[in-house]
């Protein structure tokens, strides 16, 4: 079974860059749609963005045109590139491989001054 471990969360001013990443214990070259999602106390985990094996990404609207996420089969791995943080970006930040209940065990990211 593979297991999820994300990394590089952490404190970061409003409009600065984060780049977390999701290490898998095997190849995910076979994996078809592995997504970030995003969790705050109180409140249900959203879609952040998902990518599938042939690149097709799909993003929240509240993220568009600030995150991206990358994937790279070589490396077992894809990343969440954030950029222009918001203070409503702080969260915790989970990898999850779409219809599996196969989760990280997250990371923290803060947006404040």
């Amino acid at each position: 079974q593979v297991q999820l471990v994300e990394s590089g969360g952490g404190l970061v001013q409003p409009g600065g860059s984060l780049r977390l990443s999701c290490a898998a214990s095997k190849s995910i070259a076979s994996i078809h749609v592995m997504g970030w999602y995003r969790q705050t106390p109180g409140k249900e985990r959203e879609l952040v963005a998902r990518i599938t094996g042939g690149g097709t990404t799909k993003y929240a609207d509240s993220v568009k045109g600030r995150f991206t996420i990358p994937r790279d089969n070589t490396k077992f791995t894809v990343y969440l590139q954030m950029s222009d943080l918001k203070p409503e970006d702080t969260a915790v930040y989970y990898c999850h491989i779409d219809g599996t209940v196969l989760w990280g065990q997250g990371t923290q990211v803060t947006v404040s001054s």
